[in-house]
Order: structure tokens, then sequence, then C-alpha cells
């Protein structure tokens, strides 16, 4: 198996320092299944590129081992999995490129700790789903995805596609974060792995999926792949991703001791909330999307009124969608309320046309979570495709962080978040957007204000001209 590494940042050599390798020479290492080789096919100025050689020992593998079931000793050297099990090469990456995924660089830590454009290469990689599989698992991390594929045999067309591709991804990112990425999804693609998983593959992946697993839309689908669908295995990871996907403004969240009798706040969260419900009532709309409705509680208040005829959520993540079910009780709700409500799966980055005819849209606390590059396309599902007649869409207020002490300067609330935007940058773009799109919008604070930092949550209201009119 082969894996090249480019990259065309200038001084493009140093690639070998945050790799560890030195370009100038071959280094070839034994592994547990085979060898792995290092070496450089191009290491210029302008561009440079790293190739990992994984030569696998089928023999080896298989030595010393007592053959079973019908294909006895046929069966341990007449198939694909010796030589093209995605999991060799993914632990190689672990082992050959050990330091670089740390983000440790002695010589270059500055470079190490920057994004710089870089491209992976696979010339056959087993994607068992398909093209769209690959690009659902690339694609929300922020890579741009190249890919072939050919017929099993082009005699037999009916006999379909290989499930080999050759795969290409590129993006502007850090080298730890590239390394991390292939470690945890090319076993993924594979949906197999030679060893065998236990418990500890549990630490493995959560360690690797730090800062992106737990708000990935296909995290699901990655923790039973990887886990070799061991279910017991998959939910404890879950469970702990959910736990480590909590905003900072959650757990500041504390009880008025004012008096022994006090009563505890209303979060920051259920605040919001209840003005976002109350504020599309407003609006007189029947229809309203929740669009990325996570675990439902804004849609459980929506369904308490009776205003709402038809409340459609939407969230990127299954496993949420499933907490909204649990928390919305549908499989035991009455039919003509149940015939109110549909959850589907949907990404705010494709257009969808399940999202049209709608009166309202409510987006909260959703838009941080997008990297700059998707916020234009968003804006289009949304204002261009979608149009709903009314938007209201929440975002934090960065200037009210140093309120929350638990964040430190310059610390955003959330781990996941891309950006925390000041009341007038929030404002500018609200703005320019309603222009653009053919909406008005007006602007309304969320929870206390502070004479210095304003509220907490920022809310803007879009109405469409025409509506208004």
């Amino acid at each position: 198996m082969l894996l090249t590494l480019s990259t065309t940042h200038q001084p493009a050599s140093d690639l070998g320092y945050l790799l560890h390798k030195n370009p100038s020479r071959v280094q070839t290492e034994d592994v547990s299944f085979g060898t792995a080789t290092v070496f450089y096919p191009e290491a210029s100025l302008k561009k440079c590129t790293a190739a990992l050689l994984l030569e696998i020992d089928p023999v080896g593998l298989v030595r010393g081992r007592e053959p079973s079931g019908d294909g006895g000793q046929l069966e341990q050297y007449v198939n694909d999995r010796p030589y093209a099990a995605n999991s060799f090469l993914s632990v190689a990456i672990g082992r050959i490129f050990n330091t670089a995924m740390t983000g440790r660089s002695k010589e270059r830590q500055e470079l190490a700790d920057s994004a710089i454009p870089l491209s992976a290469s696979l010339p056959v990689l087993a994607a068992r789903g398909g093209h769209d599989l690959v690009r659902r698992l690339f694609e929300p991390l922020g890579y741009e995805v190249t890919m072939t594929s050919a017929k099993l045999d082009e005699a037999f067309p009916e006999w379909g596609e290989s499930p080999y591709v050759s795969l290409t991804i590129a993006g502007v990112k850090r080298l730890q974060d590239l390394l991390t990425h292939l470690y945890v999804l090319i076993p993924v693609l594979d949906n197999e792995k030679h060893y065998w998983v236990a418990g500890d593959e549990i630490e493995k992946l959560l360690r690797k999926g730090e800062g992106w697993l737990a708000t990935h839309p296909e995290k699901d689908l990655i923790v039973s792949r990887y886990l070799k669908r061991q279910r017991s295995l998959a939910r404890e990871a879950l469970d702990r991703l959910m736990a480590a996907d909590t905003p900072v403004e959650q757990l500041s969240d504390t009880e008025n001791t004012d008096t022994e009798e006090s009563t505890p706040k209303r979060s920051l969260h259920a605040q919001r909330l209840e003005v976002v419900a109350a504020t599309l009532m407003t609006t007189g709309a029947k229809r309203v999307l929740d669009l990325g409705c996570g675990e439902g509680k804004l849609l459980r208040l929506l369904l308490a009124e009776r205003q709402f005829e038809f409340v459609l959520g939407m969230d990127v993540s299954y496993r949420s969608l499933e907490k909204a079910k649990e928390l919305l009780r549908l499989e035991n709700m009455p039919e003509r309320q149940r015939q109110r409500i549909e959850l589907i799966q949907g990404s705010l980055t494709y257009r969808d046309r399940r999202l049209s005819g709608f009166d309202a849209a409510a987006i909260v606390e959703v838009i941080e979570h997008l990297d700059a590059a998707r916020l234009a396309t968003f804006e289009r599902i949304v204002f261009e495709f979608a149009r709903p007649a009314h938007v209201v869409l929440t975002t934090p207020n960065v200037e009210y962080n140093a309120v929350f002490e638990k964040l430190h300067a310059g610390e955003f609330r959330h781990d996941d978040h891309r950006f925390e935007w000041s009341r007038k940058q929030f404002e500018d773009w609200a703005t320019s957007l309603a222009e653009r799109s053919g909406y008005q919008v007006r602007f309304e604070p969320v929870g206390p204000v502070e004479e210095q930092y304003g509220a907490p949550t920022q809310m803007a209201i879009f109405s469409r001209k025409e509506v208004t009119q």
C-alpha cells in the first residue's frame, strides 16, 4: 500500500522537519506485518512529496497459525485482506509518523502549529460504501476530495464497481490534523480491521478524534465502524463524546444562593430557546423549521403551541435525532400530534428541497460551528433556496465571554466553535446578508445584559421584504 503526502508551502522541503524524516535518504523500518519505507520522490523548495510504502508479508501473517473453516490453507492466501486491509496502513501511519501526529517539531514548531496547503494521495484504498461515503467522511473536515474507481470487470459491467478507489484529499491543514484524520478514517472506509478490537481502542479513538470527532456529522458511523460494530464499545465511546461536547456556558450555570429558599436559575440555553419560541410566535408562522435541532428542546416548546401546525427538525447528527425522539416521546405520541412533527437528518451546507415552503426557520447557535468557507454556502441554502418568510438566528456574543470565569482570554465557549463574533461583527454580517437576500433584519439581546459587554447571546430576526410590505 502507498500513501504520499505533498505540500507547496515554501520552502516545501521543510516537510521533512515536520515528518521527522530526512528527504535526502530512504528510511526503512520493520513492522509486525511487513516493512514500511519512507522516501521522497520530490523535495524542492516549491513542492515536496513524502511517500510511505507499506509492503505486507502475507506469509508472515499466517505463519504458525492453524487454518480454520472450509477454505483451509487456501483461505490464508487467496484473498485480498493481507494485501489491501486499510488498517495495516493506519497502524503504519501511527508508528512511522508518531511524532508528527503529536504536532511536535524541534526545528520548525511554528510551522507544525500552522495550517499549510497539504494533500494526501492513496492510489488504492478500500472504500466499502462508495464515493458517497468517502465524501461524507472527508468533506465535513474541509477537504477537497478527488477519486476514481473502476468496474470489477469491464467485460461484465453488471457486476458493478470495484470496492477500491484511487483517492486524493487536499486542504489547508496542520500536518498533525491531516495524519490524525487519515489514521482514524482509513480503517473506517474499509469497515474491517486486521486485529482484535478491545476496550483500549476507545481510548485511542477518543484521543485521535479530540477536537473534531464529537461534531462530525458521521460520528455515529465512524465510531461504529472503527470499533468493528461492537455495540457496547460504540455506546460507551459515543456517550463520552457527548459528555465532552458540552458548551462552557452550560457548565457555567450556577444556582442563585442569595436566600436559602432560592430556586435554581434558568440556564442561558433555556432562556435562549424560550425567547426564540416567543419570537417565532410573533411572526404568525404556522409551518416552522428548526435547523440544527439537536436533542429537540426547542421542538418541544414549539409543539406546545397550537399556532404551529407543522414543525420540521433537522440535524446532522443521527444520535442527536434519536435523543430528540426520546425527549419528544414520538413513539407514544398521539397520532394527531405526531402528524405535526417530522425529524430528518441533513446538513446546512447542502441544498435540500425538504426545507422549502416554510413560514419561519429557527437557527439557534449553529453558524459559529461552520468554517468561514462554508458560511457563504449556508447563506444560500437558507436565504436563497429554502427562503422562509422569517428567520430567527442566534449566535454567541464574544464580548460577553469576559463574564464567564471558566473562560480564559481569547478562548471560545465551545471547542468546536470556528468563530465568535462581537455585536458589531454580527450586525454587519446580518445587515449585509439581509440586503443581498431581500430581507429586513432587526436585533435583540438574549440573556442578562451587562452595560459594558452586552448580552451573552445575540439574536437577529430576518423577515422577507415582500412579507413586511
